[in-house]
């Protein structure tokens, strides 16, 4: 096993890995050993000594993609050293501190299959010309034109940078 580190994703709109790029610069910038790549790229975890996990959230959960990379992975993973970061537009919203324990039990799955040392919770991207048409993505519109969504780029890049910088003390 070396020394390298994977950061790796899902994600349906691109939000998502746009994180997990940024997550992966910014542990190379810190002096780590970084592959970053999409959750169904990857077939082997062992060489690497840790493993950065993260999803986008559809539906109140991590895509299906995401919990099966982590059901499939999950015995390597705990001996690993394991962190994982959400990225979701509820944390988008105006007063995002009161959904912040909502989209953290949504992550809950996660956390019963591998422990995390650490969790990154970040607000995502809206943008309608990257989701599929179909009924989710009509209701979806539906929310954001009662003001309940708000549309656009909301990852703040500053939170982001941060938390990978802290990661580099416990990876």
């Amino acid at each position: 096993m070396s020394d390298k580190i994977l950061v790796t994703y899902a994600s349906r709109a691109g939000s998502t890995a746009g994180v997990a790029e940024a997550i992966g610069k910014t542990l190379a910038e810190n002096g780590a050993s970084v592959d970053v790549l999409p959750m169904n790229e990857v077939k082997d975890i062992s060489p690497y000594q840790a493993v950065v996990a993260g999803s986008a959230i559809r539906g109140s959960k991590w895509l299906p993609e995401a919990m099966q990379f982590i059901q499939t992975h999950r015995a390597e993973l705990a001996q690993k050293r394991f962190a994982e970061f959400t990225v979701c537009i509820t944390l988008a919203m105006s007063n995002s501190d009161q959904y912040r324990s909502a989209v953290a039990k949504w992550v809950a799955p996660v956390r019963e299959q591998v422990k995390p040392l650490s969790e990154g919770l970040f607000a995502g991207m809206l943008d309608f010309s990257k989701l599929p048409f179909n009924w989710d993505t009509l209701m979806l519109r539906l929310t954001v034109a009662l003001g309940i969504f708000p549309r656009g780029d909301h990852r703040d890049w500053n939170a982001i940078h941060a938390w990978a910088k802290s990661l580099k003390t416990i990876l």
